[in-house]
């Protein structure tokens, strides 16, 4: 009898529980979030019809219903807290950050790169035919594609040219070269023998190298106080190795689109461009990682579009639904193309693909087919706020791709939204 009471309270307790899930002030409670960031001078829609029972502890951020809805504004840099209830019985305490205002202007420049590698990459391996049979030193040492030499006998190097007196030396004297090598991060030291090729005066190491990469993408953003910007969305690769190109120094400069190669299924398309005739210089860079290339401007640039600053967009405030890219699709003229997002993961720690994104604007398509290689970088902007830059397209569907939230491009950018607010407390 006793179990049977059990049970029965049990699946009373169930159907409570389960019922209790769509009841509205419940399911209000379950949506309100733990933490709420925004910045100064933003307002910010709590998604839930609990109304704030008080004010805050201080007056970091004003509070107030419209259309039913808890609306708060940013009026200053610091972390409080707000209780949600019904009546006078709290039922949810959010922690509310404020972060200082910072605001950056959108890019949609097309842009060449033009990179140093930090020492001399190796992209692959070839024979020397000598008089003992045909070989690869360089191979035979155990250098691999995606090493970087960076040191020889003990003399850095930095450029092409740096090897040929090292290897024509210990050549002539019969002696290995103490060869240093870098490979995912970790030095290792191996010991290579040059050789003759039958017939040749120079001594060779069965190497292909290559010291430069240059390519074209797209500007992001930029702050324009410090000059700080970012591009691309993604890292730059070796385009034998596939693997990222550390970089010793570069720059990005001007560029124009010539043509479009449209992307197809299981294709994809291509922007075609130049580097501008004048060549001109618009920025060094100081880092190329997964989620671009970043450094600083030598002086502002001008979209045409969107000159002035423009707020942030965090992840947790972009929506599903309508947004736009800036971007070239020929010469040097950025436009605005209308795309949709499809799907957005807040994230706590930085990633990559952070939002599918698909375009739906029927001029860039017909131009394009959807999104394209050099389209890379091209920011995306929402509800007036750049949210992130496109990064990836999907193989099988050139319309769709990913998208990079913008706070880790910022913080990548020597940006950290979140050391700016220990600043100002």
């Amino acid at each position: 009898m006793k179990n049977v009471i059990r049970k029965s309270i049990g699946a009373i307790l169930l159907v409570l529980v389960f019922s209790a899930a769509f009841y509205p002030p419940l399911q209000q409670y379950l949506e309100t979030p733990h933490h709420l960031v925004f910045f100064e001078g933003q307002e910010y829609d709590v998604p839930t019809s609990l109304p704030a029972l008080a004010n805050t502890d201080n007056d970091s951020i004003s509070v107030f219903q419209e259309n039913g809805q808890t609306v708060l504004k940013g009026n200053k840099a610091s972390d409080t807290s707000l209780n949600f209830g019904l009546g006078n019985f709290p039922l949810k305490s959010m922690k509310v950050t404020v972060l200082p205002e910072l605001k950056v202007i959108p890019g949609g420049q097309s842009i060449g790169v033009r990179v140093q590698t930090d020492g001399v990459l190796v992209v692959g391996h070839h024979l020397v035919d000598t008089d003992e049979g045909s070989l690869s030193p360089g191979e035979n040492a155990g250098i691999e594609v995606g090493d970087t030499i960076t040191k020889m006998n003990g003399i850095k190097i930095e450029q092409m040219n740096d090897l040929n007196p090292v290897v024509q030396d210990s050549g002539e004297a019969r002696e290995p070269i103490k060869v240093e090598i870098k490979r995912d991060g970790e030095f290792f030291e191996k010991e290579l023998m040059p050789v003759k090729g039958k017939g040749e005066e120079s001594f060779r190491l069965g190497l292909y190298i290559r010291d430069s990469a240059a390519g074209v993408g797209t500007l992001t953003f930029y702050e324009p106080n410090s000059k700080k910007y970012g591009a691309l969305g993604h890292v730059i690769s070796d385009m034998d190795t596939r693997q990222p190109i550390e970089v010793n120094e570069g720059e990005i400069v001007s560029s124009k689109v010539t043509s479009i190669e449209k992307g197809m299924t299981g294709e994809p398309g291509e922007k075609l461009a130049r580097f501008a005739s004048d060549r001109k210089v618009l920025g060094d860079i100081q880092k190329n990682s997964p989620y671009g290339i970043f450094g600083t401007l030598h002086e502002s640039l001008e979209n045409g579009k969107v000159n002035k600053p423009m707020d942030i967009g965090l992840s947790h405030q972009v929506e599903e639904g309508p947004a736009e890219i800036l971007t070239v699709v020929e010469g040097d003229e950025i436009k605005r193309f209308d795309i949709e997002i499809v799907s957005s993961t807040e994230q706590k720690y930085p990633a990559t693909k952070g939002m599918v994104i698909k375009v739906t604007d029927p001029e860039l398509i017909e131009a394009t087919g959807g999104i394209v290689q050099g389209m890379s970088g091209s920011p995306i902007i929402q509800n007036d706020r750049i949210i992130g830059a496109v990064t990836h397209v999907f193989v099988n569907d050139p319309t769709s791709g990913y998208g990079c939230h913008i706070e880790w491009m910022l913080q990548e950018a020597g940006i950290d939204i979140y050391e700016k607010m220990e600043e100002a407390s």
